[in-house]
C-alpha cells in the first residue's frame, strides 16, 4: 500500500527544470536511496516529499493519520533551546515525559539527591511504566550514545555545525515516524558512527527515504533506487549494486538502438536522394515515415564530469614530518608524530569527530603552527588543500571570475590548453551558470566548483579533507579515476569507506593521547586487521579464563606464577570496585529507610543491593586467587 504518492509533480528552478510530470508511490516498508548529479533535484524532491516546498504542478498525497519526519542538509534549530530540549521536542506525551525524565537524571547524576527530586523521579518513571514508554527511552539512550550525544544541557547555538547535524538526526531516529526522509544523513558522522547507523536503518520498520553519496551505505540500507536525471526520475527495484547492473544494461541498448537508428537514417536518405523520378514510384506514406524518423531529436548523452588538470613535476623531497605534537587546553590531538611524506603515497586519515585530522592538515599548510617539532616542504612542492568548509568561496562572485582569479587558460593532463570557460563546461557549469554569483549555487555545485579551483592551481600534493560531503557519485567516481593518475601524493580525510577502499594504500588512525597509528592497505584491509586484533585478545582473554577455573592442582614444586601486566591491571581494577562496592552498600540502607513510603524507589534500591552484593561475591572470589600470586 501507498502510503506517499505523487501525482504529476513538475519543479522549475532558475536555468531548467529540475524534474517534470514525476509520478511514483512509496510503500509502508520502501527503503529508498536517490541518486543524481549536483542540482538535478534530489533534496528539492525530498523537500516536496516531505512538505517542505510546493510542487510548481502536481500535488502529493500522504495516507491519513501516517507521520513523517524530514532531516535535512542544514536543519534548522533554535539556538536558545538545549540539545535535550531539541532532541526531544515534540506534541507526544511519551517525549515530553522522557524528556523530563532525561532532566531529572541528570540533575540526581550532577549530586541532586532531595526527596523532591527523588520524587519527581519516581513519577516520571511510573508515567513511563503506565505509557509504555520505556522502549523508547531505551532507544533513545543507545542513540544518544552512539551519536556521541552527552552533554545534554548544551544550548544549540554553541554547538559546530556537525553536532547541530547529529541532534537532528537523533531527534528523527528517535521519534520514529511511518516515513522517515534524510537528506545526506553521513555527514559530519566518523566510520563507526555511520556502520552503526547502516545497521539501525536496515532494521527500521518504517518507510525510509534518503540521498547519500556513501554507496556503501546506500548499497546496504536501500532496497530501491530512484535517478533523477535530465529532468525524470526512474524507479529500480533493487539496491545500488543493482541499479549499477540494469543502467549499465540500459545504456547498452540505448547504444545499439542509436546504433540502428543512425543505419536506418543513412538507408532512407540514400533512398530520398535517388531523385524525384525514383520516388514517384515510393509511396507518399514512406517519404513522410522518413522525414519523421530525421526530424527526431538525438539522445542527448549524460554529461559527465571531465577532470583533466596536468600537475606540476615533484621532487625527491617532499614533506617531512619531524616530532610534531599540537594540544588544545588539556586535550593533546598530536604526540610527537613524525613522518616522511613520499612522493607516490596515498594516505587515509581515519578517526573520531575532534581527534586532529583537520589539525593536521592544517599544520602541513601553514595555517597553524605545532606546538613542538617541525614541518618542513619540499622545494618543489604546490600543494592543493580541498578544505571541509570551502572557506575561499565568496557568494557574491561570478562563478567564471572565481575560476579566472587562479587562471585565464588551464593545461589538460594531454598538455593541450583551454579556456576557463571551457573548464568550467566539463565540470559540469554551463554558460548561463558560469555568469551566475555563487552564492545561487547548490551545496554539492559549490564544492565542485571549488574541487575545480583546487585543482586548476596544478598542485603535485593533495590534501582532500572531507571530500565526499556534498559531492554526487558521479563527480566522485570521475574524482577517484582522477586520483588513479594522480602524479603525486595524496592525503585524504575521510569517513567515506568505498572512496577511501578506492584511492588509498595505508590508514592512518588517529587515536585518544595524540597517537597516530599506521596500518598498511585500504579501509577495508584496515578494519580486517583490527578484527584479528580483536580475535587475539579474545582468544587470549579465554585461555586466561580457562587457566583461571582448571581444578588442575599444580606439584608442590611448582611456583605460582607471577601476575602478567593484564592481570595486575585487572587486580588494581577489582581493588577499586570492591571499594566503591563496600562504600556503596551502607548508602542503599539509609536511602531505603528514607524512602520506606516510596515503594517504587524501595524496590529500585533493593535490586541495585541484590545486583551489588552478587558482584561483590564475584570479585571477593576473583581478588584472592590474584592477591595470592600478588603477595608470593
Amino acid at each position: 500500500m501507498n502510503i506517499v504518492s505523487l501525482e504529476n509533480v513538475s519543479k522549475n528552478y532558475g536555468f531548467n527544470p529540475l524534474f517534470e510530470n514525476v509520478t511514483l508511490g512509496l510503500e509502508d516498508n520502501d527503503k529508498i536511496g536517490i541518486i543524481g548529479a549536483n542540482g538535478s533535484g534530489k533534496s528539492t524532491l525530498l523537500k516536496i516529499i516531505a512538505g517542505v516546498e510546493v510542487p510548481d504542478t502536481g500535488r502529493v498525497i500522504t495516507a491519513k493519520g501516517k507521520t513523517l519526519a524530514f532531516l535535512s542538509q542544514n536543519p534548522p534549530y533554535d539556538d536558545t533551546l538545549t540539545v535535550l530540549e531539541t532532541i526531544f521536542a515534540s506534541s507526544s506525551g511519551v517525549m515530553q515525559t522522557i524528556r523530563d525524565y532525561e532532566a531529572v537524571c541528570h540533575d540526581v547524576a550532577a549530586g541532586a539527591h532531595d526527596n523532591a527530586t527523588m520524587k519527581k523521579m519516581a513519577d516520571l518513571q511510573h508515567e513511563l511504566d503506565t505509557s509504555g514508554g520505556w522502549d523508547i527511552e531505551a532507544n533513545a539512550r543507545a542513540v544518544l550514545t552512539k551519536l556521541d550525544i552527552s552533554d545534554t544541557t548544551a544550548k544549540m547555538g554553541t554547538l559546530s555545525g556537525g553536532q547541530r547535524k547529529r541532534v537532528a538526526l537523533a531527534h528523527e531516529l528517535i521519534f520514529k515516524p511511518d516515513i522517515l526522509i534524510l537528506d545526506e544523513p553521513t555527514n559530519h558522522l566518523d566510520a563507526d558512527t555511520i556502520e552503526w547507523l547502516e545497521s539501525y536503518l536496515a532494521r527500521y520498520t518504517g518507510a525510509l527515504l534518503l540521498v547519500t553519496h556513501d554507496r556503501y551505505f546506500l548499497d546496504r540500507v536501500t532496497d530501491r533506487i530512484f535517478e533523477v536525471d535530465r529532468g525524470t526520475v526512474q524507479g529500480f527495484a533493487g539496491n545500488y549494486a543493482y541499479y549499477l547492473e540494469k543502467k549499465a544494461e540500459q545504456d547498452e541498448l540505448r547504444a545499439v538502438e542509436g546504433h540502428k537508428r543512425e543505419q536506418l537514417i543513412k538507408k532512407e536518405l540514400a533512398w530520398l536522394r535517388r531523385g524525384a523520378k525514383a520516388r514517384t514510384r515510393k509511396s507518399k506514406h514512406r517519404i513522410e515515415a522518413a522525414h519523421t524518423l530525421m526530424a527526431l531529436p538525438k539522445e542527448q548523452a549524460k554529461a559527465e564530469v571531465d577532470i583533466a588538470i596536468g600537475s606540476k613535476r615533484l621532487g625527491s623531497k617532499v614533506v617531512e614530518i619531524n616530532n610534531i605534537s599540537k594540544s588544545y587546553g588539556d586535550t593533546k590531538l598530536i604526540d610527537r608524530f613524525t613522518y616522511l611524506l613520499k612522493r607516490d603515497d596515498r594516505i587515509g586519515i581515519i578517526g573520531a569527530n575532534g581527534s586532529g585530522k583537520t589539525t593536521l592538515l592544517d599544520m602541513i599548510t601553514g595555517r597553524i603552527q605545532p606546538d613542538a617539532g617541525e614541518i618542513e616542504i619540499g622545494q618543489t612542492v604546490h600543494v592543493g588543500y580541498y578544505d571541509q568548509e570551502s572557506r575561499e568561496l565568496n557568494d557574491e562572485q561570478r562563478v567564471i571570475d572565481y575560476v579566472r582569479d587562479v587562471a585565464e587558460f588551464i593545461t589538460t593532463n594531454e598538455g593541450v590548453q583551454i579556456s576557463a570557460g571551457k573548464m568550467l563546461e566539463r565540470f559540469l557549469f554551463p554558460p548561463a551558470v558560469q555568469y551566475a554569483v555563487i552564492g545561487n549555487l547548490s551545496g554539492g555545485e559549490r564544492r565542485r566548483l571549488y574541487l575545480l579551483r583546487i585543482l586548476m592551481g596544478s598542485p603535485n600534493v593533495l590534501l582532500l579533507d572531507e571530500p565526499t560531503n556534498d559531492l554526487d557519485i558521479p563527480t566522485l567516481i570521475a574524482l577517484e579515476s582522477y586520483l588513479d593518475e594522480f602524479a603525486g601524493a595524496i592525503i585524504i580525510v575521510s569517513h567515506d569507506r568505498y572512496f577511501l577502499d578506492r584511492t588509498i594504500d595505508s590508514v592512518f588512525r588517529f587515536e585518544p593521547g595524540g597517537h597516530v597509528r599506521e596500518f598498511a592497505g585500504d579501509y577495508t584491509a584496515y578494519l580486517e586487521a583490527i578484527e584479528r586484533e580483536r580475535s587475539e585478545v579474545r582468544t587470549e582473554s579465554d585461555s586466561d579464563r580457562a587457566r583461571t577455573t582448571s581444578t588442575t592442582k599444580p606439584a608442590e614444586s611448582d611456583k605460582p606464577k607471577k601476575l602478567s601486566f593484564k592481570e595486575l591491571r585487572e587486580f588494581e581494577a577489582i581493588e577499586a570496585r570492591i571499594a566503591t562496592t563496600e562504600a556503596r552498600l551502607p548508602e542503599i540502607e539509609r536511602e531505603m529507610a528514607t524512602a520506606v513510603a516510596d515503594a517504587g524507589r524501595v524496590n529500585e534500591l533493593f535490586t541495585e543491593q541484590q545486583q551489588l552484593n552478587n558482584q561483590l561475591e564475584k570479585d571477593m572470589e576473583r581478588w584472592a586467587e590474584l592477591a595470592e600470586r600478588h603477595e608470593g
